[in-house]
């Protein structure tokens, strides 16, 4: 079973990364190309149904940039229960 950028969320990577936030975009300056050690990031790269803002696969390295979205109680629930199955 494929477990990253599965077809069914293509369309919606696509339009994360057409919309990213200020923060999003100012990261990805530093990021893309290799321009870390060498390291290659990918933005809004999928991992099962999870969304990650960059993601390095060479190190199996996540990067998230939590904004207002993720303060509410639910959310917080939510990126606990994301953290652990991407551990996993």
């Amino acid at each position: 079973m494929k477990l990253h950028n599965r077809q069914h969320l293509k369309d919606f990577r696509k339009e994360l990364r057409n919309h990213s936030t200020g923060a999003e975009g100012e990261l990805w300056k530093y990021l893309k190309g290799g321009q870390q050690q060498g390291c290659k990031f990918r933005r809004q790269h999928s991992v099962d149904n999870f969304m990650l803002d960059f993601y390095c696969p060479a190190k199996r390295l996540a990067i998230e940039l939590d904004g207002q979205i993720h303060f509410s109680t639910i959310s917080q629930e939510y990126d606990i229960l994301r953290d652990q199955a991407l551990k996993e």
